[in-house]
């Protein structure tokens, strides 16, 4: 079958995308399928999608295009702060870790590969730095791993993409495409010129863009991530122009600089760029899949094993203890981190780019890197990925179960919520779009998660998995019973509870009891009005007990409640044990309510609360006995 360029274009997006669905129905990394589909429906398969129909030139300017959107939309999500506060370990595994991998794997691949040009096999350990977070976060969210151990996978992954990335760029044109380069501007001279340009151009249109997003009405509304993702391929191809491999850095360093100086404007920009990201990661997959020959992957035979062998037991593990010499990792920590570090999509797109370089530059073994950066990914993502819960399990280093409580929304409503429910703060992770709330949380000492909370990467850094409950408590009803009904659906959270507001609560109410979650509070409140009142101090939780009422005072407190506004439920007390308040929970005599009284309609709150059976709670001695004291 003939195929158009324009064909092959829309059918490898389609299907990538199609493979992006179902692994996220199944929970399977998504890199499985797409390698495997890519293989299928390629040359060596059914013949769908030839990637040369869109010709060599076409291909290499898709694939590095694509790279540039993608590396600029994780520098819109890498947060200098965290870096800075990143333990010791995450520090060392993307620094020197980076070079330890880049020497372990050239000399393994130009051991048992055989490529006596030194310059090959130190490209090819440039090529698989990355550990692909794209295959570590479904990893952590199908693994339930210990807190500290999660976020040492989950930082480095993130961290040491861009990293990788911008290293291999810069060595393919240092120590392949260069060789006859003066002395002046070889080596350290030529990679720092590189470098301090990359940075420089990103430095300033990251700063332009960022100043043109603060001048009011400059960009209307609406047309920000146009304006963004034009000039970041405009700012790749010109600094590529003007110096080959430096846009790599620059648009990395771009999204970088607008992220941490426009936080609001970047989470916008995010959410639209990982939707871009997504179909970016599918198409390439699929088309780079497709244009590598299975002749060539089991050409490679025994060496190519060998090679990837070395890099996945060898390499790695020693690359892990080097770096967290002297951390607090336990030595059963420290081996799983070294069991898992599967590679993803910024290798197979920088392997196929150099791939396309060097068959220009007339190398021989052009199409042997390329296989074996794939088979590497192969054998990482199934081997490693594969059996990382049975190795978890092993090892002992899986989260002892579902322990933590996590909140949306981090304002004063919330923290009186969980502060009623006396849950230790280690156990407590709040998350929040906004960053002065997020900041609040953290003064208070309560881990955060900064984000969307519909957006899927937010989402997989709540480590859901671990959660015992969600609570959503912002002012929005949408996004309270959308968070907590994919948490049960998703994650398989045992309860959710969604506060409601008083307006359109009757659908919201419908929404949640659909999704078998809970109405949060004694029904629905005005959730806003509430963090207002706390933040003003005009709020005081107190304790009363519950007596129930005769029946022939049920219908006046019945009709002395129609306004619930001075008082809001948050917990309920019963042998000890403190549990959210929901709307239709079961009260039983002597159960012990946290009220939220509204201080200046205190007397009101208490009377319609006495109404309902609510009284200040009575001492009793340790025989039960009221003391009339």
């Amino acid at each position: 079958m003939h195929a158009s360029p324009t064909f092959t274009f829309a059918l490898a997006l389609g299907i990538g995308v199609a493979c992006q669905l179902v692994a996220r129905h199944l929970r399977l990394p998504s890199i499985v399928l797409l390698l495997a589909t890519g293989v299928l429906v390629g040359p060596d398969g059914w013949g769908w999608i030839d990637p040369q129909t869109l010709g060599q030139e076409g291909l290499f300017g898709l694939v590095s295009l694509a790279v540039a959107i993608i590396l600029f939309e994780g520098g819109l999500n890498l947060d200098l702060s965290a870096l800075r506060r990143a333990a010791e370990p995450v520090r060392r595994l993307v620094t020197s870790g980076a070079a330890i991998t880049t020497i372990g794997g050239a000399i393994a691949a130009h051991y048992f590969m055989g490529w006596g040009d030194l310059r090959l096999a130190l490209l090819f350990g440039t090529l698989v730095i990355v550990t692909g977070p794209t295959v570590i976060r479904p990893l952590l969210r199908n693994v339930p791993l210990r807190p500290r151990l999660a976020t040492v996978l989950e930082a480095e992954g993130l961290l040491i993409d861009p990293v990788g990335a911008i290293v291999a760029g810069v060595a393919l044109q240092l120590i392949v495409l260069d060789p006859d380069l003066e002395p002046l501007t070889s080596g350290a001279v030529g990679l720092a010129a590189r470098t301090a340009f990359g940075a420089l151009a990103g430095l300033g249109f990251g700063l332009a863009l960022v100043g043109l997003l603060r001048i009011p009405r400059a960009v209307p509304s609406g047309l920000e991530n146009l304006v963004a993702l034009g000039g970041a391929l405009v700012a790749f191809e010109v600094c590529e122009a003007l110096l080959t491999e430096s846009g790599i850095l620059a648009v990395t360093v771009a999204g970088v600089v607008v992220g941490n100086m426009e936080r609001q404007v970047a989470r916008e920009l995010g959410e639209f760029q990982e939707h871009l990201t997504v179909g970016l990661i599918g198409l390439l997959f699929v088309l780079l899949a497709a244009d590598v020959r299975i002749a060539d992957v089991l050409g490679l035979g025994i060496p190519g094993l060998l090679t990837v062998g070395t890099l996945a037991l060898v390499v790695r593990p020693l690359n892990v203890w080097i770096c967290t010499l002297g951390s607090d990792l336990s030595w059963r920590e420290k081996a799983f981190l070294g069991w898992v570090g599967p590679r993803g999509v910024v290798a197979a797109a920088i392997a196929s780019l150099a791939a396309g370089f060097l068959e220009e530059e007339g190398f021989a073994d052009a199409d042997a890197i390329r296989a074996l950066v794939f088979l590497t990914i192969a054998v990482t993502v199934i081997l490693q990925g594969g059996t990382a819960p049975l190795v978890a399990r092993l090892l002992r280093v899986r989260a002892p179960g579902r322990e933590n409580l996590v909140v949306l929304g981090a304002e004063e409503l919330a923290f009186a919520f969980v502060e009623a429910l006396g849950v230790s703060k280690e156990n407590v992770l709040f998350a929040d779009s906004n960053p002065l709330h997020c900041r609040a949380a953290e003064t208070r000492g309560y881990r955060v998660v900064w984000g969307n909370a519909l957006q899927e990467r937010t989402i997989g850094r709540m480590r859901l998995e671990r959660a015992w409950a969600v609570v959503g408590v912002t002012p929005n009803n949408e996004v309270n019973h959308h968070f907590a009904g994919e948490a049960m659906a998703g994650y398989g959270v045992p309860a959710s509870y969604a506060a409601i507001g008083r307006g359109s609560s009757e659908v919201a109410t419908r929404i949640v009891q659909k999704q078998k979650g809970r109405v949060l509070f004694d029904g629905p409140k005005d959730v806003e009005r509430w963090n207002v009142r706390f933040r003003h101090d005009d709020a005081q939780v107190v304790e009363l007990e519950y007596m129930a009422p005769s029946d022939e005072t049920a219908p006046e407190a019945a009709a002395r409640d129609k306004n619930p506004d001075p008082y809001l439920i948050l917990a309920m007390k019963r042998a000890g044990q403190v549990e959210p308040m929901f709307e239709e929970r079961p009260v039983e005599e002597g159960d012990i309510a946290l009220v939220a009284l509204y201080a200046p309609d205190r007397a009101q709150a208490l009377e319609q609360l006495a109404a309902r059976g609510f009284w200040p709670a009575i001492a009793r001695d340790d025989e039960g006995n009221t003391n009339s004291g």
